[in-house]
């Protein structure tokens, strides 16, 4: 028996790949489970050509065996097996694919699944065992060989016994070391997660000897231990079923199986796609948020199978970040994987995919919004806040996708309604479609600004969380109707009485104005007669892109930075405090500076912004009662 060296190139990559090429150790059962199935494969192909073969599925299988007492780790299966040439040329030459040759040799299909065809998996073994050994017997052989190897120092080839077809894998672990715990890869209960997690999938049963327990006797409560051979995979993943064969219960069980979340999930979405690039996905939308999802340590991202085998637990290329509360998984057999099947070589495969997918959900989502409004308010309440985070990121990218998926409180429905909604009751002489914002319905309910909106008969929706006023400045229009705060300026409404009035009123008293808008100097912009307010003797309006709830939102963020909007304070020209105001501006000039100072203080108390200096407001307010 002669030891026979690696080629020089495959040395290195050897080397390489033991030290660097798989993020985790636990993917080496997964690579040697795959190429398993391979060999399974192979046969089942052969049968397709040959009419002297057979495939009885029932013969064909995997098998693990873990023996503690000497640190070995056996894959079995009942493959195709490899002669004397293959396994020299197969394992003797890293990243020569005996499945990508035996798929060309043969002219498979693209449509048939060979799993392995990289011709390096086989090589992971070496990131956990000291010496692989492989015996194999090749189908129509009467001779089987033992291959074996320590790694980069070579390997050797001879004859050997073995009964059956097929290939036996035997992996002698590694000692533990400090940060490296190579026992695991003997414990049942750690094989079998690890299949769960990468191979459940697989179409062949991958059997394990399972240690099982059992009462002494009837009457005893003595238990006794012993083993039981058990298929340890699920074999046909869901997503390869017909549609009409799954119930709602088989969906929210695999939810459950794949710890998607704790939650029942709202809907699920079934896809199998046939077009540039072939897959089939499963996503679910969840019902309630998880507890780190606005938070900078959520990971987004769909599983990612290639062939049923787990290539990625969380691909966030699959799914844009405005839909990241969506789980789920994708299987593709047209992916191209690079050596170690944990990136893409090609990401333009993945876009594909995930632009299909992002309109997918946005269809189901706007179906769930006609037709089963209970259940998207729910979700509305759970993720509506992401989908204006995603109206307002990236400049707006993407407002065309996400605009029909809003929803705002309305302040005459007293529910939430889209913007559809909105605009499709909006009367002809409405020029814009109005909002106001605030800290809850309630207090926006009873804000000074409304009122004059709210006397037109106009609607106002109600925005209440602190991006809703960023998204929609991105948005700027819906149906070509723009966005007016009630706050603003101009409202656009025909005030043709009211502005005479308030011209007068402000021609006739402009001393008035000047000085409390001296008085109130690097506070407010200006000093005007309000046309907007009816019962409340005072209000701020912003001049300018920042509008007032954006100056609160901006300065509460934790970079020091301070944003203030160019205010306006109104005054009702109608309302008593404001002929307490001329009578002071006329006889006293110290009460009127303290009553305008105390109205300008009211009305930030009324937008929910801080007082400069509480103690002062609080001394004007004994003063007057004084």
């Amino acid at each position: 028996m002669t030891k026979k060296q690696f080629q020089a190139e495959s040395k290195r990559l050897l080397e390489m790949m033991i030290n660097s090429i798989y993020s985790q150790k636990e993917v080496f059962l997964r690579e040697l489970i795959s190429n398993a199935s391979d060999a399974i494969d192979k046969i089942y192909y052969k049968t397709l050509t040959d009419d002297t073969l057979t495939f009885d599925r029932s013969k064909y299988y995997i098998k693990l065996e873990a023996d503690k007492e000497n640190r070995t780790l056996s894959i079995i299966d009942t493959g195709i097996g490899m002669t004397k040439e293959e396994l020299e040329t197969n394992l003797g030459t890293i990243a020569k694919s005996g499945s990508l040759s035996f798929k060309k040799a043969n002219e498979i299909d693209d449509e048939y699944d060979i799993i392995g065809q990289f011709g390096v998996g086989f090589y992971a073994a070496f990131m956990v065992a000291d010496v692989v050994t492989v015996k194999s017997r090749a189908l129509g052989s009467d001779e089987a060989y033992k291959w074996e190897s320590s790694g980069a120092d070579g390997y050797t080839i001879e004859p050997c016994e073995k009964e059956a077809v097929g290939t036996e894998i035997i992996l002698e672990l590694k000692e533990n070391q400090d940060e490296e715990d190579y026992d695991q890869f003997l414990e049942e209960y750690r094989i079998k997660d690890i299949v769960k997690k990468y191979s459940d999938f697989i179409r062949y049963p991958i059997k394990m000897d399972v240690t099982k327990s059992k009462p002494k006797d009837d009457d005893s409560d003595e238990y006794v231990e012993y083993t039981e051979e058990e298929t340890i995979n699920s074999m046909v993943p869901i997503w390869r079923k017909n549609q009409n064969e799954l119930t709602d219960e088989d969906y929210v069980n695999f939810y459950n199986e794949k710890r998607y979340g704790f939650d029942k999930p709202l809907k699920h979405i079934h896809i199998k796609a046939d077009g540039t690039i072939r897959y089939d996905a499963i996503l679910y939308i969840p019902e309630t948020t998880p507890f780190d999802y606005y938070t900078a340590e959520y990971e987004k991202g769909l599983e990612l199978y290639a062939n049923s085998v787990l290539i990625m637990d969380k691909n966030g290329d699959l799914i844009p970040d405005y839909f990241s509360f969506v789980k789920g998984m994708v299987d593709s057999k047209d992916l191209s994987l690079n050596i170690s099947r944990e990136m893409l070589q090609h990401d333009r495969q993945l876009k594909l995919i995930e632009k299909n997918i992002t309109r997918r959900i946005k269809r189901e989502l706007l179906k769930m919004l006609r037709n089963d409004r209970e259940t998207y308010e729910k979700f509305y309440d759970a993720f509506g806040r992401q989908l204006k985070y995603g109206v307002y990121s990236d400049f707006g990218a993407h407002k065309e996708t996400l605009q029909d998926l809003l929803l705002f409180y309305s302040s005459t429905e007293k529910k939430l309604v889209s913007l559809e909604e909105y605009v499709e009751r909006m009367p002809e002489d409405q020029k814009y479609i109005y909002y106001a914002t605030g800290e809850s319905n309630e207090r926006i309910e009873k804000l000074p600004q409304t009122e004059l909106v709210a006397d037109k008969g106009y609607e106002i929706l109600y925005f209440t969380d602190e991006v809703d006023e960023f998204a929609i400045k991105m948005l700027a229009t819906y149906k070509e109707k723009e966005f007016r705060s009630v706050s603003s300026g101009d409202l656009g409404i025909d005030m043709e009485e009211e502005d005479k009035k308030a011209k007068q009123e402000a021609d006739e008293n402009k001393d008035l104005f000047a000085e409390m808008k001296k008085i109130l100097d690097g506070k407010v912009k200006d000093v005007r007669v309000s046309k907007r307010l009816k019962t409340h003797p005072v209000c701020l309006a912003a001049d300018g892109d920042i509008s007032l709830e954006m100056e609160k939102v901006l300065n509460a963020m934790p970079n020091n930075q301070q944003i203030e909007a160019e205010k306006i304070l109104e005054i009702n020209p109608d309302h008593d405090v404001y002929r307490s105001l001329k009578s002071s501006f006329e006889k006293d000039k110290e009460k009127f500076a303290l009553y305008t100072n105390l109205l300008y203080n009211q009305a930030l108390l009324i937008e929910g912004m801080p007082i400069k200096d509480p103690v002062e407001f609080s001394n004007d307010i004994c003063k007057v009662m004084n």
